[in-house]
């Protein structure tokens, strides 16, 4: 998920980096089982087919699979969380939180339960709230998406207005992806709106580095560190390409202000 900076203020995106791990090597399709399986082995076997269809966005053969898994296991932490993405999804938000506490309740050191009932606070700006499970997540050495879920802290803390928090988080993310973009853009704009351009410039330059294509916020703050450096080459460049790429964005209307006001 993406995020927006305007120059002063900041503009965030609904909802935190999700860890969905759909599971995008399961080809299976739907059959009629001629022999019973284990009930452990059906009960993951409609796990997998539910979380297949919720990442084809088929909320309701996800949520078939998941009521069939659920009579097998009522009390099954991955069927609860899977229910609430499913609720999220469609826009059911009470069940949503409601299944995602019952997971984690099941089973609390389920990570990314949390990480994703973090995701879904923070949708619904309970920033604080969201913070607070990720703090949990992050003391997980063993979770696969730590270093997002640290991006996803810091994203949380900078909504909270806690700025030193943020850099920490983000930098925390950095030691174990040192290309995450999200995290190298943060920091940038972290350090130029602290005044540090040189600080501002070597993470900028390895977050170009690390993109295809800059964002429009990306583009943004190179205009704002050319601008720092006197630099009207890079200015130029950057700017044509943020109008080219992005004219109905805010980074582009925040960009035309500034030349009005300048």
């Amino acid at each position: 998920m993406s995020s927006f900076f305007r120059y002063g203020t900041r503009w965030r995106s609904a909802a935190l980096l999700l860890a969905l791990a759909l599971g995008g090597c399961v080809t299976q399709t739907e059959t009629v089982f001629t022999d019973p399986p284990e009930p452990e082995k059906a009960l993951q076997q409609r796990v997998e087919l539910a979380r297949k269809y919720i990442g084809e966005g088929d909320w309701e053969n996800a949520k078939r699979n998941l009521k069939q898994a659920a009579k097998i296991d009522p009390d099954n932490a991955e069927v609860h969380e899977a229910f609430a993405l499913v609720y999220q999804s469609t826009g059911e938000t009470e069940l949503a939180e409601e299944n995602f506490k019952k997971a984690i309740r099941i089973d609390r050191s389920f990570s990314r339960a949390r990480n994703n009932y973090a995701a879904f606070l923070y949708s619904q700006g309970e920033y604080k709230a969201a913070e607070e499970q990720l703090q949990e997540v992050v003391k997980d050495s063993l979770y696969n998406a730590r270093p997002q879920a640290f991006v996803n802290l810091g994203l949380c803390r900078l909504q909270l207005e806690d700025t030193a928090g943020a850099q920490q988080a983000f930098e925390r993310a950095l030691t174990m992806d040192r290309t995450n973009r999200v995290a190298l853009l943060e920091v940038a704009e972290l350090r130029f709106q602290a005044g540090d351009v040189d600080g501002a410039e070597r993470y900028y330059g390895v977050y170009r580095t690390a993109v295809r294509q800059q964002s429009a916020r990306g583009l943004w703050l190179g205009v704002r560190l050319a601008q720092a450096r006197g630099d009207l080459n890079a200015e130029g460049s950057y700017s044509m390409a943020l109008r080219n790429l992005y004219p109905e964005s805010a980074e582009y209307k925040a960009y035309e202000q500034a030349q009005r006001g300048s």
